[in-house]
This record gives structure tokens, sequence and C-alpha cells, in this order.
């Protein structure tokens, strides 16, 4: 089966901007989530893993927010792009590379993985690199 164009637009739409999908559903109005948690992973974590599997290690890595409008994330059909360049904290020390991003509820822990992808290019982190997600980076249904 394939999600018709529509539907692909309606549920990213709604997860990533927070807007209706029309006879559908509607963002929650008691407590929704304002921002969704973008995370580097080393591995694939899997339909099955959480936020914190395989997440990077680097000395001084954090997750970081992005909210769930607009102004955050550009949905366009069965793509969704950040809408700014996500900028992940400097490594302190560590070498790893990040192979896989993630879109999380968290800010830490292990809170529910929404979505994951492989990250192309794979980004090496050492001493002094910022690991950054431009707006090119997509995340595409089809």
């Amino acid at each position: 089966m394939s999600m018709s164009n529509s539907l692909e637009t309606g549920l990213l739409g709604l997860l990533f901007n927070a807007t209706t999908f029309a006879n559908i559903a509607v963002n929650a109005t008691s407590g929704p989530l304002t921002n969704l948690y973008v995370s580097l992973h080393t591995a694939d974590p899997g339909e099955g893993g959480d936020q914190t599997t395989s997440e990077a290690a680097y000395s001084g890595y954090a997750r970081q927010p992005l909210v769930r409008t607009s102004s955050g994330w550009t949905v366009s059909g069965g793509t969704v792009n950040p809408a700014s360049t996500i900028s992940f904290p400097a490594a302190v020390s560590g070498g790893e590379t990040e192979t896989f991003m993630g879109i999380g509820s968290l800010v830490s822990g292990a809170g529910v993985l929404y979505l994951s992808g492989a990250i192309s290019p794979t980004i090496g982190v050492s001493a002094g690199v910022t690991p950054q997600l431009t707006t090119a980076t997509a995340i595409t249904f089809d």
C-alpha cells in the first residue's frame, strides 16, 4: 500500500506544525508538545528503539529543540525540512561518526522516537566540530 499525498501532508502537518488534519485529528488542546527534539545517532535506532538507542555520546552533545510550527519545520507534500540550520553543541572531546538522526518527544532520556533516518553525508565528530543539519535535510514519505 501507498499513502496518498493528502494523507502524507496531513500527518506531517499535524506532527511537525501542530496543524489540524481536517476531519481526522487536531493538535492536543490540553498540554500539547510545543517542541520536537532532534537527536544524532551513531547507528540506526530501528523501529523498536527510543531516543537513547545508539544516541551520540560525544562530550558536549545535547538534543536540539525545534518548535512544532512553520517557523521550526517546512512541510511540503510528503517532505518535511528544518526551517533553519540545526546546530548541535560543539564536541569538547570524543570521536565518533553520526550516521542517523532522530526526532522524538523529550529533551533527554528515553523518550518516544517518532522518526529516524540516515544522514548523508555522515558527520564525523571530534573535538571542536559543531555538527549541523541544514535546511536541505529532508524527511520524505512516498
